[in-house]
């Protein structure tokens, strides 16, 4: 597939998106569809890009990232969205926005789809694996190392549940303690580990054991190794809210970070302004970003239209 760039953009938009992942790329697809001029600027970071492939979304399932980004951005080129490869650095009051090339645009809406940095466990091995034999959603990849032995790395007492999860997929779990010390475990917890099967290890984790190009175990500090072919993670979500934050909207802090505060179609406190995707909430996986864009799309137009309607202006 090949990438839509546009060039140098100018000008006033109706509506600016910042992000140029499923949430951002769906809500230009339905501004223009409606025919808003819609302008998305792309840093070209997005979250999924250490994945080889992409599931759980009907008719794309098994995609790669990088593909399912390059018949999107092919798709909202159709409708003339115009799409620049840059950086958003800056949004002023009447959203004068601001690239890193120096051009400043204007809009009558903000769509921000920045998402979130994933801050993988300091352990060796584990960011070059990362997306590989290294995961963290059973859902996104549980199906394609199912019944391998899998490792749970904990990082903190909410591991538990990670390793109470992937027992799904696998009765051969293993979880490391690593940084969590076994006085921090409930008795529920090793109630319900007891009855999934599975075995839970204390001590801190030295590195990941790789041969020929894949996980073959997990080795702690005392020097002991444990065969596994897959380790779930738990990466602590970063979420890019400083734009947000410029704006004055409203955040509130969650188990997973700070997010914005927003309503079912996205606003944050801020009118005029939507967050989409791993924006607004860490569990914003591919498809629920894409129906995350599509609301906020679909709203922003049917706003812009009764204001339009209203001010009495002939659109």
């Amino acid at each position: 597939m090949t990438e839509t760039h546009t060039g140098t953009p100018t000008g006033t938009y109706e509506v600016v998106v910042v992000g140029g992942g499923a949430a951002g790329l769906s809500a230009a697809l339905v501004l223009g569809r409606s025919r808003r001029r819609t302008l998305v600027v792309d840093a070209g970071e997005p979250r999924n890009a250490p994945a080889a492939h992409m599931q759980g979304y009907l008719t794309r399932d098994g995609m790669s990232p990088a593909e399912f980004l390059a018949r999107g951005r092919e798709e909202i080129a159709r409708y003339g969205v115009e799409l620049v490869r840059d950086r958003v650095v800056d949004i002023a009051s009447g959203f004068a926005v601001t690239l890193a090339g120096g051009r400043t645009v204007r809009a009558r809406r903000i769509v921000i789809a920045t998402g979130l940095k994933d801050e993988l466990p300091t352990v060796p091995g584990v960011a070059e694996r990362f997306g590989r034999d290294v995961i963290h959603c059973p859902y996104c990849h549980g199906w394609e190392v199912r019944d391998q032995a899998f490792g749970v790395l904990a990082t903190t007492p909410m591991s538990v549940h990670q390793a109470l999860m992937v027992s799904q997929w696998s009765k051969d779990v293993t979880l490391f303690l690593h940084t969590v010390a076994e006085s921090e475990l409930t008795d529920d917890d090793l109630r319900r580990l007891a009855a999934a099967g599975v075995a839970v290890v204390p001590g801190e984790v030295a590195e990941l054991v790789v041969a020929d190009d894949r996980l073959t175990g997990v080795r702690l500090k005392n020097g002991t190794t444990h065969p596994r072919e897959a380790l779930f993670v738990a990466p602590r979500p970063i979420p890019r809210t400083g734009l947000l934050e410029q704006l004055g909207a409203e955040l509130q802090e969650t188990p997973l970070g700070t997010y914005p505060v927003v309503d079912p179609t996205g606003l944050t406190t801020v009118p005029g302004v939507w967050a989409v995707g791993n924006a607004m909430g860490f569990g914003e996986q591919v498809v629920n970003a894409a129906s995350a864009g599509y609301r906020a799309g679909a709203t922003i137009n049917g706003e812009l239209l009764m204001a339009d309607l209203d001010a009495g202006v002939r659109v």
